[in-house]
């Protein structure tokens, strides 16, 4: 059962995150503000974190940058939910090496598409793989069937970037990526991005895959 920690000072909000993850058979663990989650964390060692950002006294911001400064918590998956939505936050969080930012008020299905993309960012990170993937080009993408820019948004999609992530990347809004992320999914025939995001890591790993 993984375990999750939730860093937020709205009570409802703690609660309603908590019942959710509860539901889906996640382990919840659960800090009122910076500090403690902070602390949790380093005692826990959490599979993954979900933090606010606008708390007194420690921000997530600032719970983030000791997390990452310290070895043992480095490499925790780590994402923020959060009011703020504007392209200098979302870039200020990323670049504190935050895995994902989520603006609120979040659909619950957005959010445990990025719990479980997270995690299984995490779990390829550790598995032993034979070819290590090639994310230089997308060229290779393009032999799944995928059009050129279908290629390159599913290239990003597969290192981790959420949708309004690759949307500022490339310069185009989030809407598009999404549409084109439904184009992507009925062509290769699964139904979400962890799939997609396989059979693009099994593309990328092959010998030769830019020939």
């Amino acid at each position: 059962m993984n375990k999750i920690l939730i860093i937020e000072d709205e009570p409802a909000m703690r609660k309603n995150l908590r019942a959710i993850l509860e539901l889906e058979h996640f382990q919840p663990l659960v800090a009122p503000d910076g500090q403690t989650g902070l602390a949790l964390a380093r005692e826990h060692l959490p599979d993954l974190i979900l933090c606010d950002v606008l708390m007194p006294e420690m921000d997530g911001h600032a719970v983030l940058a000791a997390l990452r400064s310290e070895a043992r918590t480095a490499h925790l998956p780590f994402i923020f939910l959060t009011a703020k939505g504007e392209h200098a936050d979302v870039r200020e969080g990323m670049s504190l090496g935050a895995d994902d930012y989520l603006v609120k008020p979040v659909h619950v299905d957005d959010l445990l598409e990025a719990i479980a993309a997270r995690l299984e960012r995490a779990r390829q990170q550790i598995e032993p793989v034979r070819f290590a993937p090639d994310f230089s080009s997308a060229v290779p993408l393009e032999k799944l069937g995928l059009s050129a820019r279908e290629a390159e948004i599913l290239l990003w999609i597969t290192q981790g970037k959420t949708n309004y992530e690759a949307a500022i990347i490339l310069g185009i809004s989030a809407a598009t990526v999404k549409k084109h992320l439904e184009h992507i999914y009925a062509k290769l025939g699964v139904e979400g991005r962890n799939p997609a995001a396989r059979q693009a890591l099994e593309a990328l790993s092959r010998p030769g895959a830019k020939a």
